[in-house]
């Protein structure tokens, strides 16, 4: 079973933090790939479908809440789980993620378990 999870931030520590995060997932036939600004997100979801995306809200060239809403309203990539990784948390910010059919909001600076523990749930992976 082959199951890819996008990883969109465009700060580079957040993007390694996050993969050793997800790294044992590999050991499960899962792929880490990632991105550095919503306009390279947007190629990656296109073109290899991956089963989750953890994406930034505030980026360079796209934000997160426009990748959100390109992918989800495209039929088809509408099915990609996105989870909105921002340390904007504000009620307002969430709303516009919802808006922008994000499946969940986790607000920064995140807990790896609990990215981890997400991640394994949404992909339903057997430990």
């Amino acid at each position: 079973m082959h199951k890819t999870i996008l990883i969109v931030d465009d700060e580079a520590h957040i993007r390694v933090l996050m993969e050793q995060t997800l790294e044992d997932l590999e050991d499960h036939g899962v792929e880490l790939l990632v991105a550095a600004n919503g306009a390279e997100a947007l190629e990656l979801i296109g073109s290899k479908l991956p089963d989750l995306v953890f994406l930034d809200v505030m980026m360079p060239k796209l934000n997160g809440f426009e990748v959100c809403q390109a992918v989800k309203g495209n039929v088809a990539t509408r099915h990609v789980y996105i989870i909105m990784l921002t340390a904007k948390g504000q009620a307002l910010d969430q709303r516009q993620g919802r808006d922008a059919g994000a499946n969940l909001y986790m607000t920064k600076p995140f807990d790896p378990d609990e990215v981890l523990a997400k991640a394994i749930e949404i992909l339903a992976i057997e430990r």
